[in-house]
């Protein structure tokens, strides 16, 4: 499950937790969080390289001890691996040839994406983007997943049961 900052993903998955489906947290506010408590630099606002790599990194691990637990036939990732690499070509980081080369195979059966929702998004300590930065991250999540062959499926701007059904109709 992808899209922009508050656009209901957490809301979403812990929807889906509630009716049993496993589902792995966002990488990249655990980072946050962590950098934070530790007063370290590798923040969207500070380090944009190292917050990169630690993404990079955590979202891989992730992935690989989830689906070799293979706990469930369904897994729904907050944010996913292309998420890290979207974030780099939006600050114009390198991506090196070892992580196209991770790229290459799909990782994903179905790609859910959350459209930008201007009614919903609030910022918080950890999402400090604005509006038109939530937006702009929207179209290029979008884009990302397009661009490595995915198919994206949105979901649209209905209540939260709602949208759930919607994801658990186009499994």
């Amino acid at each position: 499950m992808t899209g922009g900052p508050g656009t209901g993903k957490t809301t979403i998955l812990n929807n889906l937790i509630g009716k049993g489906y496993l589902c792995i947290a966002e990488i990249a506010r655990e980072i946050i969080k962590d950098q934070v408590l530790k007063r370290g630099d590798a923040l969207p606002w500070v380090n944009k390289a190292e917050y990169a790599r630690l993404m990079w990194e955590e979202s891989i691990k992730s992935y690989q001890s989830t689906i070799l637990s293979k706990e469930s036939e369904i897994i729904f990732f907050d944010r996913g691996i292309l998420d890290t690499i979207c974030y780099m070509e939006m600050e114009d980081l390198a991506i090196d040839e070892t992580q196209q080369e991770f790229l290459k195979d799909h990782l994903y059966k179905k790609v859910f994406i959350l459209p930008a929702w201007e009614e919903i998004y609030t910022t918080d300590e950890e999402r400090k983007q604005t509006w038109e930065e939530a937006l702009f991250t929207y179209e290029s999540m979008r884009n990302t997943y397009l661009k490595y062959g995915y198919e994206v499926i949105e979901v649209p701007k209905i209540p939260v049961e709602e949208r759930v059904q919607f994801i658990l109709k186009n499994l």
